[in-house]
């Protein structure tokens, strides 16, 4: 990879869009990339791999090149995280050079580590500095694109012969495929068809804690776009009903033309005007499962967002803790006497997991806590995390996660 002078200069001028932090990245690259149509997609590639490089590393490169300018950082990863030689990079050659010859040992922790003070130091303080160190380290990696087979339209085993080689069955979700490289997936005749959705295997995972049986009423409490609540419906078999509820109006259309591709008529959207909508009221007591994804910072996904380390202030998490708590306390209000009640994020830090799992059941005794081990180990699915399931990037390979499942008496 030789990189020309012009398609550097794009991606340092994308790569400083993306610094800004107006917006999430993947908005602000997608933007970049409509008003540069002339760009090829090996380009496109280019530019958008040298930004997210910078992105992961964005301090230890920042201290190699002793630079915050956009081009420099660009340069910095060609040379650290890709391996270009100095002569590659012409006219950048004396800068190559020096951050090839840069020495990051004697820097602080949280510079190597790439992450802010404060989100280093609270993961210091949750699992000490060696495991720490190894969190960090499987976050800064890119996430493979995993698939979720929809079984209703076909086996994983008829979907994985006609995916290729370059398929391989997920090593936890009895849906899940994992692919090689990054193909244009929704261009692909099992996608179109409504056999296969993009859906990370952790998170396919909390389909199956949930696990909802033929004929119940079961609600998705945060569905956004719908993964989860269409993953939820395929289990049950097309039969009983699943309400997709959220907040956004926008995210859950979206769900509509999913669910239709999928051959799911199961499936009821309700906006809410929040965790109090009169909508969601009428339901209360009545839902055998409720699966609450809440809002979250998202730190388990930095392998596809590595932006999100950069946006969220430390002052956020009491916040969404916060948020969060009262969304599951209204959530809880759902679910019927034998019900479950599931709640998840894709966060890491324990404020945002086990801190409001645990506040929630020393406020709701009425829920009993059940073995997400136990949940999962009856659906045939071996991972023993012990009561509360936590994925990590480094041990399971997919995006962090964590659950605590519940029982109403």
């Amino acid at each position: 990879m030789r990189p020309t002078p012009a398609l550097l200069a794009h991606a340092a001028a994308a790569l400083g869009e993306l610094l800004g932090l107006a917006r999430p990245a993947d908005q602000a690259l997608s933007a970049y990339f409509r008003r540069h149509r002339n760009l090829g997609q090996q380009d496109r590639a280019f530019v958008a791999e040298t930004a997210f490089a910078v992105l992961r590393r964005r301090r230890s490169l920042e201290a190699a090149a002793g630079s915050a300018a956009p081009r420099d950082l660009a340069v910095a990863a060609l040379v650290r995280v890709f391996g270009l030689s100095a002569r590659a990079l012409g006219e950048d050659a004396e800068l190559a050079a020096r951050v090839k010859a840069a020495s990051l040992a004697e820097l602080p922790a949280a510079v190597r580590a790439d992450l802010p003070d404060w989100l280093w130091g609270r993961l210091v303080a949750a699992y000490g500095e060696q495991e720490a160190a190894a969190i960090a380290q499987g976050l800064l990696g890119s996430a493979p694109l995993d698939l979720r087979v929809n079984l209703e339209k076909m086996p994983r085993e008829e979907a994985l012969a006609q995916l290729g080689a370059d398929a391989a069955p997920t090593p936890l979700s009895p849906a899940g495929i994992r692919l090689k490289g990054k193909p244009a997936i929704n261009r692909h005749a099992l996608f179109l068809a409504g056999a296969l959705e993009v859906q990370d295997e952790g998170s396919q995972l909390l389909a199956y804690l949930v696990a909802p049986r033929r004929g119940e009423m079961v609600a998705d409490f945060c569905a956004g776009a719908g993964g989860k609540t269409l993953a939820l419906a395929m289990l049950m078999h097309g039969t009983g009903r699943v309400y997709a509820m959220d907040v956004s109006e926008k995210r859950l259309r979206e769900l509509a033309p999913r669910a239709a591709r999928a051959g799911i008529s199961n499936v009821h959207p309700i906006v809410l005007s929040g965790e109090g909508d009169v909508r969601a009221r009428r339901l209360a007591g009545k839902l055998d499962r409720v699966l609450v994804d809440a809002p979250c910072s998202g730190f388990g996904t930095l392998r596809r967002n590595p932006d999100l380390k950069w946006r969220h202030a430390e002052t956020a998490i009491a916040e969404l803790a916060a948020k969060q708590a009262r969304i599951l306390a209204a959530a809880a209000r759902l679910v019927k006497p034998g019900g479950r009640l599931v709640y998840g994020t894709c966060s890491i830090l324990p404020e945002e997991n086990e801190a409001v799992a645990d506040a929630f059941a020393t406020a709701h005794p009425e829920f009993a806590p059940l073995s997400c081990s136990a949940l999962l180990a009856a659906q045939r699915i071996a991972l023993d995390t012990g009561e509360r399931l936590r994925l990590w990037p480094h041990v399971h390979g997919t995006d962090g996660f964590f659950a605590a499942a519940f029982e109403r008496a």
